[in-house]
């Protein structure tokens, strides 16, 4: 297991090991310390780019379905369901603007397969092969939709590389890829020299090629994902945030304007905004992310960096790194780093100036070119991430009437809107043809409470750091 995936599983681990010890205070944990619904406003690149946003909710209505969260899993989910017969009064209630949240300030990364089976096979390769097969498709899927409503997302499905920074992890690569292309999976073992070419860099000692993969420009993913759900005729109501939630036959939502929502079925789309719903706060950890970008670099200073692929690309290092290049020549790079805030917090609380000095340092390693062009980084963000503790997602229903998708772990650009399609047939009864996936209704591990889940954070940074 490599990258962001080791640092968070190690990391959860470590809170879980305290806990056999001290079940007290696991109980007590979410009693003493508890932390508000703190919405951070969307400060990324993207957020050029977000589409205007609606009126909030205004009056008590009724409704088919209402789904919690204007992020990718809730606009996909409201544009699925919508399209399904019988389904009436579909409402998205966002706390904010629609892709403030992680859908709307992560990497743009476009990813196949799911985090935890990421250049990793699980017990069946038959079934790593389906869930890679369901992944591309549904990249396919979101270019046709752009297509069909008229709206230029940016999505680039060139394919995108994870580079390895040892031999050892060459060799890692290379059997992976020799197993992969025996199942049908059309993907590539690039050579230091291949890797060096294609990104005007030599710091990799070779790649993984997924010509299923891409990149997109993620606010412009959220607005195509809108306009579809409203065209397909689902309401969308913005700075409207949920505040309690009863369930029942039918569930009522209340929301801090004051109006509620009932309806006979509810969709939890907060992902790691949940908790502070009542929802997955052992079986989630919410982690921020840091991301920055470069102003746009003329073709000249494009020219020296030698980029010539443009293809996205991650490396496979503890703390993963990933890098992407905009139409407009921006590069883009985030990770590096991961934090967790006490009490589940979604209070953004590091050091932009420090971010900006690693993130600099980092793709001046990568690209000295950058640097001796006096490139820098022009704008950095954070995001928070929801993070399972296998990095597994699962998706489904709770009950009898609510239904969610969540524990994307880096993988949430492609998987939501594949999840929002499994929600809308899981709904109309149509569970049976998912039924053979390994995230479909799955218990997710358990996490436990305060203070433990932030001492074990606590300790495996300190670990890294050494």
């Amino acid at each position: 297991m490599t990258g962001r995936r080791a640092f968070l599983k190690r990391t959860a681990l470590a809170g879980g090991g305290l806990a056999a010890g001290t079940a007290g205070l696991n109980w007590l944990g979410p009693r003493i310390w508890s932390e508000p619904l703190v919405l951070e406003p969307n400060r990324s690149h993207w957020a050029l780019s977000q589409p205007s946003a609606n009126p909030p909710l205004a009056r008590d209505i009724d409704a088919d379905v209402a789904i919690v969260g204007g992020g990718f899993t809730g606009l996909s989910t409201a544009y699925y369901l919508r399209r399904n017969p019988g389904v009436g009064r579909v409402v998205v209630l966002e706390a904010r603007g629609c892709g403030n949240g992680a859908s709307g300030r992560n990497g743009g990364m476009v990813l196949t397969m799911t985090a935890d089976r990421f250049m990793r096979f699980g017990a069946d390769p038959a079934l790593d092969k389906r869930i890679y097969d369901l992944t591309v498709d549904n990249i396919r899927r979101l270019r046709a939709l752009g297509t069909e409503v008229g709206v230029d997302c940016e999505l680039e499905t060139g394919g995108a590389l994870q580079v390895f920074g040892s031999r050892a992890d060459q060799d890692a690569g290379r059997a992976y890829v020799e197993k992969a292309r025996g199942l049908g999976m059309p993907v590539e073992y690039w050579d230091r020299q291949r890797t060096a070419a294609a990104l005007g860099t030599s710091a990799y000692a070779g790649a993984f090629f997924d010509p299923g993969c891409g990149q997109v420009h993620p606010m412009k993913l959220v607005r195509l994902l809108k306009t579809a759900a409203e065209t397909a005729g689902a309401e969308i109501c913005e700075n409207t945030k949920v505040t309690a939630i009863e369930e029942g036959d039918v569930v009522r939502v209340h929301t801090a304007n004051g109006p509620a929502v009932r309806a006979r079925a509810l969709v939890l789309a907060a992902n790691a905004y949940s908790s502070k719903l009542g929802y997955f706060r052992n079986a989630i950890v919410p982690v921020f992310n840091h991301v920055g970008i470069t102003s746009a670099l003329d073709a000249a200073t494009l020219g020296r960096v030698g980029w010539n692929c443009r293809l996205p690309f991650s490396d496979n290092r503890t703390l993963v790194t990933y890098l992407g290049l905009t139409p407009d020549n921006r590069i883009h790079i985030g990770g590096g780093s991961a934090e967790y805030f006490f009490g589940d917090g979604l209070q953004d609380r590091t050091q932009a100036g420090s971010v900006e000095r690693r993130l600099q340092a980092e793709l001046s390693r990568i690209f000295p070119a950058l640097a001796e062009a006096g490139v820098g980084i022009a704008g950095v963000w954070s995001g928070v991430v929801d993070c399972s503790l296998d990095f597994s997602p699962s998706v489904g229903r709770l009950g009898e009437n609510v239904y969610y998708g969540i524990g994307y772990s880096g993988h949430g650009v492609n998987l939501t809107s594949l999840f929002g399609r499994i929600i809308a047939d899981v709904h109309a009864g149509q569970e049976a043809r998912w039924r053979d996936l390994p995230f479909l209704n799955r218990a997710l591990p358990y996490i436990p409470n305060e203070p433990l889940r932030w001492l074990g954070a606590r300790a495996a940074l300190a670990a890294f750091a050494l």
